[in-house]
């Protein structure tokens, strides 16, 4: 991938951003070589969810991923290539179109910036068929980008150079777009609560207990050691959500999960926006550092601290919990040795969430040059976290079981660069809105020593945290 030798103090006005453009341009006309450039800047701080606010509209694609603990948050709008995926060879597909294009961009301006240069925002549905909600995944390439870590924050504009490229008119559009993301501001005052109007579940609760029961003859079949059986909720309310505002309340109640949101704007899911607070990472690869975690065992808070502590202590004492996480262990280790991996399990921990609290086992490793981030995520998804073990009997007793379609929910989310780093949550605690309507996803680990009962609770309170957030 090539570095211009155009740096950051080569657009500090308007003019200097039209004769690049306008090299570009002649560069084009001379060989008609299609060209894609890279070009960012270094701004003052400014939030990305502000952005998304002021400069998005409803209809624009647009794709959200943040950590709010970390003061990390990315928001890409546009797109310049975009590439929509089938078949079991998803993964493979998404590498390939990645690597193809990171080879063909070119990287101008401030390069060594947080987030500098092209990023590509993937989004998978839990399944590899393509269905009636939508295809298998996408991969996108967009026209522009905003990011912030900690007190920086940095624009990236990606522009293909081909026939139809004016620089003069492209030249302007940049440069207005680059004024107006450095003024966003957040308006939370004219934000007013939402009343929902009615709440369905897709099945009754009656049939998720007999699912879970049905689950549990197979686990004591030895059939399946685990699976992981969700439930859905349609929901209207009186107005259109408010995105923004949902966001904002994920990211101010979750501060230790993911908040992410993916609005599509063409094709059978157009007008849709995927939206959730996950707490569970499914893999991050900084500078060949692979980095991931077993999360499954729950169990809610206290209303008290010492309630909340001898919650803490049945959970992490719990021989049926206990073995459901240690399943994701065992599955997460195989897997990464299937690569040639030698992972490294950290000290066992709990993550406690505001109304839930989990065991929680980060996971490490060094990943060779050879081994791409997706490659990983193609073996790791989907996980006895969200599906089961085995894996493949497990995800065909859900299509079974589940009186749904998972669509999104509980698949990988997240971004790649052009070096090959990248972050991937799992796509659960999620919903898909679409103007007043909302359908509300949320799941249990199904194993040995499950209660029908108990399962039930875990997904509504999953669920209400949820809910509380859109409203």
């Amino acid at each position: 991938m090539p570095v211009s030798p155009y740096s950051l103090d080569c657009f500090k006005t308007h003019r200097d951003l039209y004769n690049f453009l306008f090299a570009c341009k002649q560069a084009f006309v001379n060989t008609s070589q299609i060209q894609l450039i890279s070009i960012s800047f270094s701004i003052p701080e400014v939030d990305p969810l502000a952005v998304l606010q002021t400069c998005v509209s409803p209809q624009e694609r647009h794709f959200y991923f943040e950590k709010s603990g970390q003061q990390q948050a990315l928001l890409a709008v546009g797109s310049v290539m975009q590439l929509e995926l089938e078949g079991s060879d998803r993964f493979v597909q998404s590498r390939d179109f990645i690597q193809r294009l990171s080879q063909q961009i070119t990287l101008v301006g401030d390069v060594d910036g947080p987030f500098a240069g092209a990023h590509f925002f993937c989004g998978f549905s839990f399944f590899a068929q393509s269905t009636a909600a939508g295809t298998a995944g996408s991969v996108l390439l967009p026209q522009w980008q905003v990011s912030r870590l900690g007190s920086q924050s940095t624009i990236v504009v990606n522009v293909l150079i081909d026939h139809r490229f004016d620089p003069q008119s492209q030249s302007t559009r940049i440069w207005q777009q680059i004024q107006a993301i450095q003024t966003a501001t957040l308006d939370c005052d004219r934000w007013e609560n939402n009343t929902i109007q009615s709440i369905h579940g897709v099945s009754s609760p009656e049939i998720f207990q007999t699912a879970v029961q049905q689950a549990l003859q197979e686990i004591r079949d030895r059939k399946i050691a685990k699976i992981v059986l969700a439930r859905a909720f349609d929901v209207v309310a009186a107005t259109p959500f408010n995105l923004v505002a949902s966001l904002h309340n994920l990211r101010r109640l979750y501060q230790d999960c993911y908040i992410f949101s993916s609005h599509q704007a063409q094709g059978v899911s157009a007008g849709q926006t995927f939206i959730g607070a996950s707490p569970e990472r499914l893999v991050t690869m900084q500078q060949h550092r692979l980095e991931t975690d077993a999360l499954a065992g729950s169990a809610p808070r206290g209303l008290t601290e010492a309630e909340d502590i001898c919650l803490a202590n049945q959970l992490l004492s719990s021989e049926k919990e206990t073995h459901e996480h240690q399943l994701v262990i065992d599955f997460i280790t195989q897997h990464m040795g299937n690569l040639g991996l030698q992972p490294k399990i950290l000290t066992p921990r709990l993550l406690q969430l505001p109304n839930i609290q989990h065991l929680h086992t980060p996971i490490t490793a060094e990943v060779p040059d050879a081994v791409h981030l997706l490659d990983i995520l193609a073996e790791l998804h989907p996980t006895p976290a969200v599906a089961g073990v085995p894996r493949e009997l497990a995800c065909r007793y859900i299509q079974q079981l589940e009186p749904f379609e998972r669509s999104s929910y509980a698949a990988p989310i997240g971004w790649v660069d052009a070096q090959g780093n990248g972050e991937f949550a799992v796509g659960i605690r999620s919903a898909i809105l679409q103007g007043r309507r909302a359908r509300l996803f949320a799941g249990a680990g199904i194993v040995e020593g499950s209660n029908p009962d108990r399962e039930l609770v875990e997904v509504q309170l999953k669920l209400q945290a949820l809910l509380r957030a859109l409203t």
